[in-house]
């Protein structure tokens, strides 16, 4: 195998694919990316059994052929090389190593044959249509930061996708919660998503795709199945398992009676909810909404530190009410809305409250009360 390409282009693609590779493996093959030269282009692939991601970028192939080097090591070599220059890859001709060189740079490493290589065999799609990048990533920004993290309720590590008849027509929605709080997002549904499976899109394959999604009007091609997705861009395609498990009915959790409206400035109210929780305790991180006509008082009190409150000027015409949060989930819920207000529905202080844009987009977020 020949191949010469520019640095540039290689390293952008080895770090998409790189990044899918464990750093502790004990399957060794599992530590390396698998790299085929044909028809004018370089095919970068690498998995971790779970998640698959295939590369490919422009080259100028003298001699086709395939092998496998380790992923991490590949890349940092890659990253070091000056920028500009023209990278060869050569497999020596007693098929042990892949020559690296550029320049006056020249690096040899140590190959594992790409019949080794594990295929993440797909199986059939049932299902199949086109989003925009920005739309997919509008669905995921809005949604990351509530996955939960807790291994022993797995299906609520990831985003749970799926589509919905709406008053408003047919709607494509990404839920996350983890059990604390819960964010829902959605698009009009794309033509080829009606009647798809609920899928459940793992934490890992939710950050990848994320990064892959660079143009914004770019097409995005979505594939899935009961167990697999596979995403399609310009020059990756990334397939994945899905987390095997039933979502709960978020439908429950979402208040529908919260009568007592506030509205408030988006950023007063975030730098005000930072300032105060400063003097939080790290494990407790709760801060007392107090709210009043016209007015909003965020108080934080640590027997350890000290205490701080904060005031600000509120719509708000209601019955007095006193709630408390976790700072850093209000704080995750403020850095997602769009509109310049922010629009809290309230009921009592022992119930979930309803976050929402001024605008009411296509956004909502709800959020737990915690004791203060």
């Amino acid at each position: 195998m020949k191949a010469t390409l520019e640095r540039t282009d290689l390293l952008k693609s080895l770090t998409h694919v790189h990044r899918v590779v464990e750093r502790r493996n004990t399957i060794p093959i599992l530590s390396n990316v698998l790299i085929r030269a044909e028809d004018g282009a370089l095919k970068l692939k690498a998995t971790d059994l779970d998640l698959e991601i295939l590369e490919t970028v422009p080259a100028m192939i003298e001699m086709p052929g395939a092998t496998t080097v380790p992923a991490h090591m590949i890349y940092d070599i890659v990253r070091k090389l000056p920028d500009g220059s023209q990278v060869v890859l050569e497999t020596t001709s007693d098929n042990a190593t892949l020559e690296i060189r550029a320049g006056r740079s020249k690096f040899a490493l140590q190959m594992l044959p790409e019949t080794d290589f594990p295929d993440l065999t797909a199986g059939d799609f049932t299902h199949g249509f086109t989003l925009s990048a920005g739309e997919i990533r509008k669905l995921i920004d809005a949604t990351q930061f509530a996955i939960s993290t807790e291994e022993t309720r797995y299906y609520l590590n990831g985003i749970y996708m799926h589509a919905v008849d709406t008053p408003e027509g047919s709607r494509f929605r990404a839920v996350a919660t983890d059990g604390h709080r819960l964010a829902q997002a959605e698009v009009p549904a794309p033509s080829g998503s009606a009647g798809m499976p609920g899928i459940i899109v793992p934490r890992k394959t939710v950050g990848e795709i994320q990064k892959l999604l660079e143009e914004p009007e770019a097409d995005v091609q979505i594939e899935l199945s009961d167990t697999k997705i596979r995403v399609t861009t310009a020059s990756v395609v990334l397939t994945s398992k899905l987390i095997d498990g039933t979502f709960p009915d978020y439908g429950r959790v979402i208040p529908q009676g919260n009568d007592k409206e506030m509205r408030v400035d988006r950023d007063e109210f975030k730098e005000a909810v930072d300032r105060v929780s400063t003097i939080s305790s790290e494990r407790g991180r709760a801060v007392k909404l107090s709210l009043s006509e016209g007015r909003l008082v965020l108080a934080v009190n640590n027997p350890d530190s000290g205490s701080a409150t904060e005031e600000l000027a509120v719509e708000y015409d209601d019955d007095p009410l006193e709630i408390g949060f976790n700072s850093r989930y209000l704080l995750d819920i403020a850095n997602q809305l769009n509109s310049d207000t922010a629009l809290f529905r309230l009921a009592d202080s022992g119930s979930p409250t309803l976050v929402q844009d001024n605008t009411i987009e296509d956004c909502l977020f709800v959020l737990m009360p915690m004791r203060v």
